[in-house]
């Protein structure tokens, strides 16, 4: 499945080419205030991305972590808090290794989130945020050679296409 999408500038443009695309027989779809939303589209949101991949690491790093301070202060012998005697000492090294999970998850799983899933998401989001619209066409790479071939007479803002690639 290949995609093509077209940015422009406002909905009288948007809703040109439209019926330039339906009237050679392509559907496509409209983004923007009044149509379809990102979410509904399903333009993934990068902040729900990042928030899913921290999630999923700190289920491996935080138990990771606690039992990481446990061995390092098992092995080491440190008595770094003394009010917690010898087992409290290990205990808090525990927590305090299962607390350094719990941040890179954030900052790793967070962090690759937000860069490695948006893609292209966002600046589309964000075009759609400034009140620009977005026509979507999906299908074949020769529909989608007729799309740009009408899209290009309507001067849109930006022109991509996309080869969904399994």
């Amino acid at each position: 499945m290949n995609y093509l999408v077209a940015v422009l500038a406002d909905r009288i443009q948007a809703e040109s080419a439209y019926l330039g695309l339906e009237r050679e027989g392509i559907n496509s779809t409209i983004l923007g205030r009044g149509y379809k939303t990102a979410d509904e589209f399903g333009l993934i949101d990068p902040k729900e991305q990042a928030r899913k991949q921290a999630k999923l690491m700190s289920f491996w790093l935080v138990p990771f972590g606690f039992f990481a301070g446990f061995t390092f202060s098992l092995i080491t012998g440190l008595d770094t808090f003394a009010w917690a005697g010898e087992i409290g000492n290990h205990v808090v090294g525990g927590l305090l290794g299962a607390g350094a999970g719990g941040m890179g998850s954030v900052f790793v799983g967070g962090g690759v989130g937000l860069v490695e899933g948006g893609g292209d998401a966002l600046p589309y989001r964000n075009r759609l945020n400034a009140g620009k619209y977005i026509i979507v066409v999906q299908g074949s790479e020769t529909l989608t050679r007729q799309a740009t071939r009408i899209l290009r007479q309507f001067e849109p803002e930006n022109l991509q296409g996309y080869a969904e690639t399994n």
